[in-house]
């Protein structure tokens, strides 16, 4: 059995993550984890998705009988699981703003206990969306078919509880549930952006939605489509400016075809019809049809221009 020298290695790690704790300004003291899990995250959304579509993603051996006693056992669960990374994600921000404990334990609990009760709804725009995509797809053979297979609905499960969380003033814990729908999808949607009712994306792979996006009703896009910002400004001293608005508005049932590319803070129009692989910078009224060839034309200088 070959012999590695390990224990070089470990003293070597630890010096270097002095180093970047140093740098950061981090505690080298002992003690309990500081920051929320991943892996306690993923189980988290796992509970949630059985809890919200218990017949279709929750355990194999479920029965209608046993329904409303399997939700609330593993809804209960989860939501105690969740408020251990509330408090993680409140306490380490508060290194920063130093609050009393018993402060930090109360604002995580609320957080929890607000966004256990906005479950319901988030169901009713789920099914909405479930629905958008089984309406909007030809393929579609059945909306259990959407829920359970196509990866523009599991985007936005993660969306919509991540978006919740971004609400609440959670904002990593948001991130990392937004991430995790991005990694086994594809489609990255900042948990900040706000979309309303039945929306649906069509493949979806490589969608982009940034963190100020406002997509209204109805609304569908199609793959590589980007919802981005146009230029990021900064403050006197070239920090980047925070939160401001920068992307795209997307009025009620607007579809967005493959490629296409929207940046700035820009409003589509109510209705309008954005084609595949088109740059846009300004708005775009309500019913217009922009293609690559319109954008030529109006591109193009006319006879005798200066």
């Amino acid at each position: 059995m070959a012999q590695f020298e390990v224990s070089d290695i470990v003293r070597a790690l630890h010096e270097v993550r002095d180093e970047w704790r140093d740098s950061q300004r981090r505690s080298r003291e002992p003690g309990a984890r500081e920051f929320p899990s991943r892996d306690a995250l993923t189980q988290i959304v796992e509970s949630l998705k059985g809890a919200l579509f218990p017949m279709r993603l929750g355990p194999p051996d479920l029965r209608h009988e046993s329904e409303d006693f399997y939700v609330g056992h593993t809804l209960d669960a989860a939501l105690q699981a969740l408020l251990v990374q509330a408090r993680l994600e409140l306490n380490f921000n508060a290194r920063l703003a130093p609050r009393p404990a018993s402060e930090i334990d109360a604002s995580a609990t609320e957080a929890v206990r607000q966004f256990a009760n906005a479950l319901p709804g988030l169901r009713r725009l789920l099914d909405s969306d479930v629905l958008a995509a089984y309406q909007g797809d030809p393929a579609a053979r059945s909306v259990d078919e959407v829920l359970l297979c196509y990866p523009g609905v599991l985007a936005m499960i993660h969306h919509r509880l991540a978006h919740r969380l971004y609400e609440l003033d959670l904002p990593l814990l948001a991130r990392i549930v937004a991430e995790l729908a991005h990694a086994q999808t594809g489609i990255d949607i900042h948990p900040g952006a706000t979309i309303d009712a039945g929306f649906f994306m069509d493949h979806g792979t490589g969608v982009v939605i940034g963190e100020t996006a406002v997509i209204g009703k109805r609304v569908r896009l199609y793959q590589a489509v980007t919802l981005g910002a146009k230029r990021f400004p900064t403050d006197a001293e070239g920090n980047l400016q925070k939160g401001l608005p920068r992307h795209p508005v997307v009025e009620d049932d607007v579809v967005i075809y493959a490629g296409a590319t929207i940046l700035g803070r820009v409003t589509l129009g109510k209705g309008a019809v954005i084609g595949g692989n088109v740059w846009i910078t300004d708005d775009v009224k309500p019913g217009a049809s922009v293609t690559q060839a319109s954008l030529q034309n109006n591109s193009t200088p006319k006879a005798g221009g200066a």
